[in-house]
């Protein structure tokens, strides 16, 4: 019992070895891909337009093939629907990214946020909160914002 006892602690005490970049990699996808799935599901409806705008956003922005960006497209929604919080996946990007990447990773929630042709409050209030917690500075979201605004859907 003693022994069961130690190798409890022990397994508790003991770090983890860290992640390797291919699991880092993966992680950083699923993250943005759950954060993307957020803004989709945002207004309550779940619309084609917004899919297929977050699966190329996926595709572009992690050069992902069919197969592996319907992977992610999966786990993101998932995810998305399963998570407590959505602050596990913004500390991740928030911790791996440039601020470059996360005013990009901003630009791509604005593009889900239009994707259906009209922009709904609680979709602005959900792409404002994560770009808070990505710590995107004011000026950056605006950008973000007139660029997705003004372009069509990546």
């Amino acid at each position: 019992m003693f022994d069961g006892l130690m190798d409890f602690f022990q397994s508790k005490l003991t770090p983890e070895a860290p992640p390797s970049p291919e699991a880092q990699e993966k992680a950083l996808r699923l993250a943005a891909g759950v954060l993307l799935f957020e803004i989709v599901r945002a207004d309550h409806k779940v619309e084609d337009a917004e899919r297929m705008v977050m699966r190329t956003a996926l595709q572009s922005t992690f050069n992902l093939n069919a197969e592996e960006s319907a992977d992610i497209m999966r786990l993101s929604e998932e995810q998305s629907r399963t998570a407590i919080s959505i602050f596990e996946f913004t500390s991740l990007l928030d911790g791996a990214f440039s601020p470059e990447q996360k005013k990009r990773v901003v630009e791509l929630l604005w593009l889900v946020a239009f994707a259906d042709g009209k922009k709904d409050a609680s979709e602005e209030h959900m792409v404002r909160k994560i770009a808070g917690l990505l710590h995107v500075a004011h000026p950056d979201f605006i950008d973000a914002k007139l660029r997705a605004r003004d372009q069509k859907p990546v």
